[in-house]
């Protein structure tokens, strides 16, 4: 099926130019042709998008994967107690076959709920980089780099990551790319900051942190460098266009034009930001700065789903209560921001249904109670729907989700494989 055309009929189309009525016809891994003409013929495999909405595949921007296993582990606690009493400690037990058992129960949530692309920081790279290409997905992958001032650790986390630079970047026809992750300025010291920047720039790749998500962090990297986390990182040369900054909830003005002359990249996490309490990034003054914000869930243990559709009514609700003002971000907004914006974020030619654009689609069945009466898409995308309307994914061309029915990986076997890799995990707290 891979090879051959497909054509969705007579589906609606919403994407960042507006909701308008059209087929679209793929050949190969890219869009052919959108347009209110073509007909079943045109095609080996239709279709039928009647009573459908056609949007272009969801970009989850920052996430860990196979956090999958941890999810509800460690509920209801700060960002330092949550990381220092039960992720770490639980993270020093992973081995790459956990990873994979992780990565593969991700890949399937994020099928279901439309997300097509997705860009992750965590470990045993190689290994998720293997769930991925099983998948059929589109990713970017960076090992996340944290060497807490150690010199040996610091060349070890340099070494692992110029591995998977040489063994997965471009893999599965190019769908995976890999970028370099130091996880933030406070787990990474400045030596291992300006070896990335050099190392990303060697080598042409992105860089993956974690920037300003708690006041905690902004004190400690103040107190330690005599400048705020942006400030600091801009001084080592990471800040960049191929830079993506997640979460950046504490930032100042001055830390905001920094971002935005330096074209960095920010994933906006509210669910996680709210869950453990972090605070509000200030999205509509980022974006007001030109700054390209597009939206992440984090990690399925401080969410705890990986649902954009989710994310993206949270994205929106939350600025409007934060700002006590009805008509801050949008629907069409946060549209953009989980397609568009997330699709320029890890330079892939996607977020948009037009063609010569790469064929990463969603259709969802719009004939629900909770979406009727259907009158306003993006209204409807962003407010009411959720992944469970998700009805047909393809990525690259390929069809991974017909009508509700997985056409890749074995959804119990994965369930069951992730299952018992929890099970090994937790055993062994």
């Amino acid at each position: 099926m891979e090879n051959e055309s497909i054509l969705i009929h007579g589906a609606q189309v919403l994407d960042a130019a507006g909701p308008r009525r059209g087929s679209v016809l793929i050949e190969g891994n890219t869009i052919e042709e959108v347009s209110d003409a073509l007909s079943p013929g045109d095609a080996d495999t239709v279709i039928d998008g009647h009573g459908k909405l056609l949007i272009p595949g969801l970009v989850n921007t920052h996430t860990h994967l196979s956090m999958t296993l941890f999810r509800g582990m460690a509920d209801d606690l700060p960002l330092d107690r949550w990381l220092n009493d039960h992720i770490w400690p639980a993270e020093a037990h992973l081995n790459g076959e956990y990873c994979h058992a992780g990565a593969l129960l991700g890949c399937v949530e994020m099928i279901r709920s439309g997300t097509t692309a997705f860009n992750d920081m965590y470990f045993y790279m190689d290994d998720v980089a293997r769930a991925v290409d099983e998948a059929g997905l589109r990713c970017v992958l960076s090992h996340g780099m944290i060497d807490l001032g150690d010199d040996d650790k610091m060349r070890a986390e340099i070494r692992e990551s110029l591995r998977i630079i040489r063994e997965c970047h471009g893999m599965a026809d190019g769908r995976i790319k890999v970028a370099l992750g130091p996880h933030s300025p406070y787990t990474c010291s400045e030596e291992l900051l300006r070896e990335t920047a050099r190392l990303a720039a060697e080598h042409g790749v992105g860089i993956h942190i974690h920037v300003s998500e708690t006041e905690n962090e902004v004190r400690e990297v103040s107190e330690a460098h005599g400048m705020s986390p942006v400030e600091y990182l801009d001084s080592t040369g990471v800040l960049g266009p191929g830079t993506v900054a997640a979460h950046c909830v504490w930032l100042k003005e001055n830390e905001m034009e920094i971002l935005s002359e330096r074209g960095v990249k920010v994933s906006h996490n509210p669910s996680s930001n709210m869950k453990l309490a972090s605070g509000i990034s200030p999205v509509p003054e980022l974006m007001g700065r030109g700054v390209n914000v597009s939206i992440g869930t984090d990690g399925a243990a401080s969410n705890n789903n990986l649902d954009m559709f989710e994310e993206m009514k949270t994205a929106s609700l939350l600025q409007k209560v934060s700002l006590h003002d009805p008509t801050a971000l949008p629907a069409m907004d946060v549209f953009r921001m989980a397609t568009v914006n997330g699709a320029k974020a890890l330079g892939v030619n996607s977020g948009l249904i037009e063609e010569g654009g790469l064929a990463d689609i969603v259709v969802l069945n719009t004939r629900r109670p909770h979406l009727t009466p259907w009158r306003k898409p993006a209204s409807h995308l962003v407010y009411s729907a959720s992944g469970a309307d998700v009805d047909t994914v393809i990525c690259d061309g390929r069809i991974l989700l017909l009508e509700g029915e997985l056409k890749v990986l074995d959804e119990e076997y994965v369930m069951e494989l992730a299952e018992g890799a929890a099970e090994e995990l937790t055993s062994k707290q």
